[in-house]
Formats: structure tokens, C-alpha cells, sequence
């Protein structure tokens, strides 16, 4: 397969190689958004527990090996901060899929120009 690579073009070469980084890349950000929306989920399965409880429930969260003893209002205000948060960086990772995929494609289509083979007509 590299002996056939090795006799494309560089520009070719180039593109090859950049569509391979931008299919790397996109995995990548597919992972992380996968990963973040399931502790979107996850977080929102906690805050819908939590709104459950009455006002003075004894609640605990971890924070590293340690359970800490809390208050329901405090617990609900840091699970809505972190679903915030989590939905920013889900809006930010489509974006970078969105942009991945059109630069994905415009390599794909420049690249199927470099390898369409000559036509027999077009040729002297």
C-alpha cells in the first residue's frame, strides 16, 4: 500500500494524509461529545432525583474518596451549573463535528478529482 501511495503526487500524498488527520480527528470529537452527553445524562437523572426529595433530606456527594454531607438546595444549584456546562461543551464538539465533516468532505471531493482517471476521449 506506501509503494502506492509513494507513487501519487505530493499534492495527493498531502491530501491523503490530511483527510486520514481530519478522520482521526472527528473520531476523536465524536468520543468526547459521546462522552459528554452521557454525563449530561447522567446528571440529569441525578437532578431529577434530587428535585424529588423534601427540602431538608440529608444528602452526601463525593468528592474523591470522601462522601460530604450537603444541602438539597446547594446539590441542585451544582447539578444545573454542571448541566450548563455540559451543554456548552456539547454545542462547542458539534460544531467542531460540523466543521470536521465539511473540511472531511471538501478534502474527499478534491481528492476524487486528483484519482478520477483520464478519460480516453480527452486524450491527444
Amino acid at each position: 500500500m506506501s509503494e502506492d501511495i509513494s507513487n501519487l503526487p505530493p499534492q495527493v500524498q498531502e491530501r491523503l494524509l490530511r483527510m486520514q488527520q481530519l478522520q482521526q480527528t472527528l473520531q476523536s470529537i465524536l468520543a468526547q461529545k459521546q462522552q459528554v452527553e452521557l454525563e449530561t445524562s447522567e446528571t440529569e437523572q441525578a437532578s431529577a432525583e434530587v428535585q424529588k426529595l423534601v427540602d431538608d433530606a440529608v444528602i452526601y456527594k463525593t468528592i474523591g474518596s470522601l462522601m460530604i454531607k450537603s444541602e438539597k438546595a446547594k446539590i441542585a444549584a451544582e447539578l444545573n451549573e454542571r448541566k450548563d456546562l455540559l451543554g456548552t461543551r456539547v454545542t462547542v464538539l458539534t460544531k467542531q463535528e460540523e466543521r470536521l465533516r465539511a473540511q472531511l468532505k471538501e478534502v474527499q471531493t478534491k481528492l476524487q478529482q486528483d484519482l478520477k482517471p483520464v478519460s480516453p476521449s480527452s486524450q491527444p
